[in-house]
């Protein structure tokens, strides 16, 4: 009965991991892919400049 007790965390962290990524694929695209772009867009444009603009204050 060892093995069984060895054997269930790692497939309960497989059906978990194969839930998450089902999940995942299921949500990309459909009918808000454009919010959900024009949100990352919005961070990534946040994080992008205040970056570009904490270098520039550090190299200066």
């Amino acid at each position: 009965m060892d093995y069984v007790s060895a054997l269930v965390p790692p497939v309960v962290m497989a059906a978990f991991f194969i839930g998450l990524v089902v999940t995942i694929v299921k949500s990309q695209g459909g009918p808000n892919k454009a919010k959900e772009d024009a949100a990352v867009d919005m961070a990534i444009g946040r994080f992008g400049s205040s970056s570009q603009q904490s270098s520039k204050d550090d190299g200066a």
